[in-house]
């Protein structure tokens, strides 16, 4: 019975943590800095809303770390992370190494945290990448309204909030506009595209008055990958926008952007070349610093060059493994390119390249701007490939359908069922079905998750748990904003009909123990379906029980706690039929086969429930 209660006690922590924590501290790590007084407090919300979360949650279930240690981009990290703590043994003696130990470990839990979040709240990670993006719109706006107001010749703008270097701020005004960027590429809806072109130009003026140029690089680069990615019409357009932006800044902003020479690069990188020839296999240890002058009176602690500060740091050695798991971000995201949000992904990717060209050096840190140019693109890269190949995201193409063609595929279809706006689902004359889905509002999240690919989605996932649920042959979208999918539907007939057939009370008696065996799999596997009825229930051929209209289902961490099956069990209860048959003349047959696999107290809570329920209602 203790044990019981820990299990139970440690799925709920579990489950809070994946579903509630890590996406409000995954949020707050991608746009805190736009508004928090510091730096210090914005490691503090990512140390207690991610990182330590995360590795709470790994603790509690270490199973969780399989799939991460079979990824090959996660797998090169934690060769870069080794190699960087084993070169503290021949680094700099004179600093505490237990120190050093807490930015590479937060570092491998940003990874293992955006494992959990997509792996568990995958809907929600468009919504929250789509929220910061705004709340960095929002603030930029306002930044650049003041900045223009005081704006005098030769001012950089810095921005508010954690903001106190130009060059550190182009970092994150940079990130959002290739985000921007992205979208206006990969958004299927007119709403996000007009709202995504004026965001990137926004964005894109505020990386234009801090006055560095590495990020115009860096953008440029993004947008030839988006080009190359996704090629289409918009690629074209892309293209010729790039060319006209391109002369307008030349024209525009060109003495700004020319007048301040190479700023010191040159020299800079050729000290720093002379210093990583003095150990160029294992560099000079994570922890060794480093002083550069050029001639200009002062030191600086970075060789302005990513790349430059592997070397130092860690050397040739260190250097594979940290240009593997780059290149095996980019090759990811282009073999799974039906992903949208791989594609989105691995532009941010492509712009922190870009960028690190000419600027950085501290190869491990703690969270700060340096994150947006590759710890976060290749987190949220690793943790999209791994639920990707794990079939829990889309991994079909979303085909356009016109109008035509869909009255091509429906010309000899039966209308199966239909409401004020026409059909909903057809049987067509090959004997697959087609469901439609009407089109949401913009801001919703059947917008920015449609139930088409929901149901696509939930099909595979409960298919990998043993459920038998329709094969899905396509999706579409449609020119009005619906979506559909296109399925074989299964061999056999509703458990609802299959009931009303029986005649004999003892077959029907079994037929429901079965089923109740069958909803606590369900329950103990943490299948949460909001349609759950016997009208969305099959017995197939063989006698086994299968799911239909799987778009209104989700699939959380934990068996499901009791609170969710009483909400279940209210929405079955609604169907006269259905309660006559579960919840009166066969309910010991239903708490029996429900007992054989759930738990003592949640066959008495859902005895206690149904009592209730079935109990006449008081006159006063």
């Amino acid at each position: 019975m203790q044990l019981r209660g820990f299990n139970s006690t440690s799925n709920r922590v579990f489950d809070f943590i994946c579903l509630w924590i890590l996406p409000l501290g995954y949020l707050l790590l991608l746009c805190a800095l736009f508004f928090l007084p510091g730096r210090s407090l914005h490691h503090k919300l990512f140390y207690g809303l991610f990182s330590i979360p995360t590795l709470i949650a790994l603790c509690l279930r270490p199973r969780e770390t399989r799939e991460l240690l079979r990824e090959p981009l996660i797998v090169a990290l934690l060769l870069f992370v080794g190699w960087a703590l084993l070169s503290l043994c021949w680094g700099p003696a004179d600093e505490p190494v237990g120190g050093m130990f807490k930015p590479p470990l937060h570092t491998v839990l940003l990874f293992a945290g955006c494992y959990l979040l997509v792996r568990y709240r995958s809907e929600l990670l468009q919504p929250l990448l789509f929220t910061a993006a705004l709340i960095a719109l929002a603030a930029t706006v306002v930044f650049l309204f003041l900045f223009a107001r005081a704006y005098e010749p030769g001012m950089r703008l810095v921005g508010g909030g954690a903001f106190d270097n130009p060059l550190l701020s182009s970092h994150l005004f940079g990130f959002f506009s290739a985000y921007w960027l992205g979208m206006t590429m990969i958004a299927k809806r007119r709403q996000f595209l007009w709202l995504s072109v004026p965001a990137m130009a926004v964005m894109f003026m505020a990386v234009i008055a801090t006055g560095s140029r590495t990020p115009l690089v860096a953008l440029t680069l993004a947008a030839l990958w988006l080009c190359f990615i996704c090629w289409n019409r918009r690629s074209l357009f892309l293209l010729g926008a790039m060319a006209v932006g391109g002369l307008g800044v030349s024209w525009l902003f060109g003495q700004m952007l020319i007048e301040r020479g190479d700023s010191y690069r040159l020299e800079i990188w050729q000290m720093a070349l002379h210093k990583i020839a003095e150990h160029p296999w294992i560099g000079h240890g994570y922890n060794a610093s480093l002083a550069i002058d050029p001639g200009v009176g002062y030191d600086f602690a970075e060789p302005h060059s990513f790349t430059l500060g592997v070397l130092y740091y860690v050397g040739v050695l260190g250097l594979l493994p940290w240009l593997f798991f780059q290149a095996w971000g980019l090759y990811s995201s282009w073999r799974q390119r039906v992903q949208p949000l791989l594609i989105l992904a691995s532009a941010l990717l492509v712009f922190g390249i870009g960028a690190g060209l000419t600027e950085g050096g501290g190869i491990i840190s703690r969270p700060k701007e340096h994150w947006f140019l590759l710890w976060i693109p290749l987190a949220l890269i690793a943790a999209l490939s791994i639920n990707q190949r794990a079939r829990r995201l889309l991994a079909m193409p979303v085909e356009p359908l016109s109008a035509t063609g869909l009255q091509q595929m429906a010309s000899d279809a039966q209308v199966i069922e239909e409401d004020g706006l026409g059909p909903k689902v057809l049987r067509l004359g090959d004997g697959s079905f087609l469901k439609l889905f009407r089109p949401r509002r913009w801001y919703t999240s059947g917008s920015f998750n449609p139930y088409s690919e929901r149901f696509a989605v939930n099909s595979e996932q409960l298919r990998a748990m043993g459920i038998p649920t329709p094969q899905v042959l396509g999706l579409y979208r449609l020119d009005d904003g619906s979506s559909a999918v296109h399925y074989s539907p299964l061999p056999g007939h509703t458990l609802r009909q299959v009931l009303q057939g029986i005649t004999a009370p003892a077959v029907r008696q079994a037929l429901v123990e079965r089923f109740g065996r069958f909803m606590a799999q369900l329950h103990e596997q943490g299948v949460y379906f909001r349609s759950l009825h016997l009208g969305n229930v099959l017995v197939l051929e063989d006698g086994e029980f299968g799911l239909i209209d799987l778009a209104d289902l989700r699939i959380y961490p934990s068996a499901l706690s009791l609170s969710m099956r009483q909400r279940n069990l209210r929405h079955m209860q609604r169907y006269t039929v259905d309660k006559r048959w579960l919840f009166e003349d066969h309910l010991d047959a239903l708490l029996q086969g429900y007992a054989m696999t759930a738990s003592q107290s949640a066959v008495d809570n859902l005895h206690r429930q149904v009592l209730a329920s079935n109990a006449p209602a008081r006159v006063h």
